[in-house]
């Protein structure tokens, strides 16, 4: 299912969230790291029980997605959702079948180094849904109002330990004295795409990277704070909650490497 068809009014992803997604970039019509997007989102239905989705279908949807919004040139965000079919109440229903919906719009590269506030909603890294894409997006969406009503655009979650976890929408890292950190995924952080080339390009360029459990005093220290998703690739923080942070030639590295 692609461009403007109806999603039934008994779908669980509708009714429940039940289901998972991804959104990639295109860049002139090439889906960026199509595989890994594909390979995520299996692992994450086997997490929550629901068939896999078929690639070859997932792959025909958002070109078509692309098509039917003209989107050959430039840069776009392709949205791929697979839900877990129809049907209410907390149980599927037996024999019940996933569905795939596409979705494709302009996706225009963020403009400058971004706004970051700390946010008073709390990441559940108790919860399976916290490293999955899944559909559920309610929390991270009231993070970003709070972020938004702070003077900031993007937001920092911390866990239910009080641990940093992640941005609303964007991994986190951050750079003292030449080392890059960023939350373990036991922190109830998104195993994200560009996380994983980020620290793939880290070790390319020689410098220590580590996957931590830190509490938020450990960016007192940084030199550089970093958000990343395949959107916007890797882009630098230029304040946090009143302190201002300046352009990083090791940030710029990994950006340059990564874009």
């Amino acid at each position: 299912m692609s461009g403007g068809e109806t999603v039934p009014a008994d779908d669980r992803g509708l009714l429940l969230g039940d289901g998972l997604f991804e959104t990639l970039l295109a860049r002139d019509g090439a889906l960026e790291e199509f595989d890994r997007h594909l390979a995520r989102m299996t692992r994450g239905a086997a997490v929550l029980g629901i068939a896999p989705p078929d690639a070859a279908e997932a792959r025909r949807l958002a070109e078509a997605a692309l098509a039917a919004q003209g989107l050959a040139r430039g840069r776009a965000a392709v949205r791929i959702t697979l839900t877990a079919g129809a049907g209410r109440g907390l149980e599927r229903p037996e024999g019940s079948r996933g569905r795939l919906i596409c979705a494709a719009s302009p996706a225009p590269a963020p403009a400058g180094p971004a706004r970051l506030a700390l946010s008073g909603v709390r990441r559940n890294d108790t919860s399976p849904a916290s490293r999955l894409k899944a559909l559920s997006y309610l929390d991270n969406v009231l993070a970003r109002r709070q972020a938004r009503a702070a003077g900031a655009d993007e937001a920092l979650l911390l866990n239910t330990r009080g641990e940093l976890a992640c941005a609303a929408a964007a991994n986190l890292f951050w750079i003292t004295g030449g080392r890059l950190c960023t939350p373990a995924l036991e922190c109830g952080v998104l195993d994200g795409i560009m996380r994983a080339r980020v620290l793939e390009a880290a070790a390319a360029l020689g410098m220590e990277a580590a996957e931590v459990r830190a509490g938020p005093a450990a960016l007192e220290a940084a030199e550089a704070l970093l958000l990343t998703n395949s959107l916007m690739g890797v882009r630098e923080v230029g304040w946090m909650d009143g302190r201002a942070f300046g352009p990083h030639a090791l940030a710029a590295a990994l950006s340059s490497r990564c874009s």
